[in-house]
């Protein structure tokens, strides 16, 4: 864990700007007003340096990856202001903490006939094998900042000046990152747009307030660091339902980890959300038709934004409409667990799986189906040891309710599997992840309402249901300990030897065009 200040809390930040970018482009704009718009944007040709590798293109669909930079230096290498780095970004007392790690890697998908825009997150902390880092197994946030200082060690003796050996080794970092990002999921990347720290808070404060909605209350008291405890927390305390926030408050919707069932992973989830908030306030403010407020939102924006050198901004505008449209949809790729490795705590993950959802997500995969985990009438729900199958008491009635599923077993996809078995039950899909803790044993609580289908749950598990001293009503929440096996596969039969296959995603989508609520 870290503190209030620290680099590891600033998920998400940076996201905000290189999205607005996106959805301000996709507005209709005149050849001149994107020329006024346009100006002064930074440009990169990272993205040329590595389509020669790129998987192959099956369609005009696009592909654009959103870079969140952790970085308190400005585009020439210089420290941000202390006190605006420690007082307005609350984000230490130096610039030179955090490095150049791409905290937030998002990629939207544009379908070729302009349909619904696909959103996918990945986590920051995924174990993947990097191309041009150094080739090995990293964090995936880590390509960028291992290709910089790979690239710095090398031009450091070419006698350039500090503004250009920022500018040259940035670039390495921005092309280690995308043919990263491309191997990973298995797609090419078109264009992408890279923010640094400071965006999110200029974005922010221009559009204070801005609201957010909550599944539950929430709060996130602060713990000072001591010389046993690393600290950690925002000082967040929101109600359930909606809020206004200010600029700080925000910073502190999108770092909060502690205190919230998913950890990192729900915190991609606010990031999502607070997207989807910016993106339905701009539009309900009428600032997609109004070139002025256009004009003067791009440019506290553009400043702290980084394009590929071949994006036309007003192409992209009339293939992505459905940005402002609100016809978003947000998704966290899935991970398999955590691991412990080199003393870093690591999100494992099955790329074949990701590759296989992301086919799926893009529409290149025609035996995938793109419907969440649910059973089909002609299969039954998966049986475990501990968790046996179905008793009487389950099969006699349906049960009512919403049940979150977390893993904090050792088998892969558990979540998503035990999800699927008590949805045919009769339960609502809730929540699916990753759990924070490894109980060493199952769990199931819920909230008022709920007593009757949690202790049906809890006879699967071979466990005792119990009263959640904040769950909410109607609510149940299962937590899979080191207990859980996963169930035995039958033979198949002719009727269930091709089922439709439902991927898991890391908890539900978030949708824009409103407000959603999150954890």
């Amino acid at each position: 864990m870290a503190d209030r200040r620290s680099p590891g809390l600033l998920l998400g930040r940076t996201a905000l700007c290189a999205f607005s970018l996106t959805v301000l482009a996709a507005s209709g704009l005149t050849w001149y007003e994107y020329h006024a718009l346009d100006d002064g944007l930074i440009k990169s040709d990272a993205l040329r340096t590595v389509r020669q590798g790129a998987p192959p293109r099956l369609d005009n669909s696009v592909n654009l990856l959103l870079i969140g930079l952790d970085s308190r230096k400005d585009m020439d290498g210089n420290d941000l202001p202390s006190q605006v780095v420690s007082e307005e970004l609350h984000a230490g007392s130096s610039s030179d903490i955090g490095g150049y790690n791409t905290n937030t890697l998002m990629v939207l998908h544009i379908p070729a006939d302009g349909g619904k825009v696909t959103a996918l997150s990945i986590p920051r902390d995924d174990w993947v094998q990097t191309v041009g880092a150094d080739g090995k197994m990293h964090k995936i946030k880590e390509a960028y900042d291992i290709a910089k200082a790979r690239a710095e060690a090398k031009l450091g003796g070419k006698g350039l000046s500090k503004a250009e050996l920022e500018r040259q080794s940035r670039e390495a970092g921005r092309a280690a990152t995308l043919a990263t990002v491309q191997q990973f999921l298995g797609i090419p990347i078109d264009h992408f747009a890279e923010v640094n720290l400071i965006g999110f808070y200029d974005i922010a404060k221009a559009l204070e307030p801005i609201q957010v909605c909550l599944n539950h209350a929430v709060s996130d008291p602060i713990v000072a660091r001591t010389a046993t405890h690393e600290g950690g927390g925002t000082g967040l305390k929101l109600p359930a339902g909606v809020s206004s926030l200010n600029a700080s408050d925000a910073l502190s919707f999108v770092r909060q980890r502690h205190n919230l069932p998913g950890g990192d992973l729900d915190r991609t989830h606010r990031q999502q959300a607070f997207i989807s908030s910016v993106e339905y306030k701009l539009k309900q403010q009428g600032i997609f038709g109004d070139l002025g407020k256009l004009q003067a939102l791009f440019d506290v924006v553009k400043k702290d934004v980084v394009t590929d050198s071949a994006w036309n901004i007003l192409d992209f505008a009339q293939q992505a409409p459905n940005l402002t449209g609100g016809n978003v949809e947000f998704n966290t790729l899935p991970i398999a667990g955590f691991k412990t490795i080199n003393g870093q705590d690591v999100n494992v993950v099955d790329p074949d799986l990701i590759k296989r959802i992301v086919r799926q997500l893009t529409g290149h995969d025609g035996a995938a189906q793109a419907a969440p985990p649910a059973a089909t009438p002609s299969s039954a729900p998966p049986t475990a040891d501990p968790s046996a199958a179905p008793s009487a008491a389950e099969s006699a009635a349906r049960l009512t309710g919403t049940v979150d599923v977390y893993n904090g077993s050792s088998v892969a996809h558990a979540a998503a599997t035990e999800s699927k078995a008590l949805t045919a039950l009769g339960l609502t899909e809730g929540r699916i992840g990753t759990a924070t803790t490894r109980p060493r044993t199952t769990t199931v609580t819920y909230g008022p309402g709920a007593k009757a289908a949690a202790e049906a749950v809890a006879a699967r598990y071979r466990t005792t249901a119990t009263l959640g001293t904040t769950a909410q009503p109607g609510h149940l929440t299962v937590t899979l300990g080191a207990d859980y096996t996963a169930p035995a596969t039958a033979a198949p039969t002719p009727e269930t030897s091709q089922p439709a296959e439902a991927l898991p995603m890391q908890g539900p989508a978030v949708k824009a065009g409103g407000i959603p609520c999150v954890n």
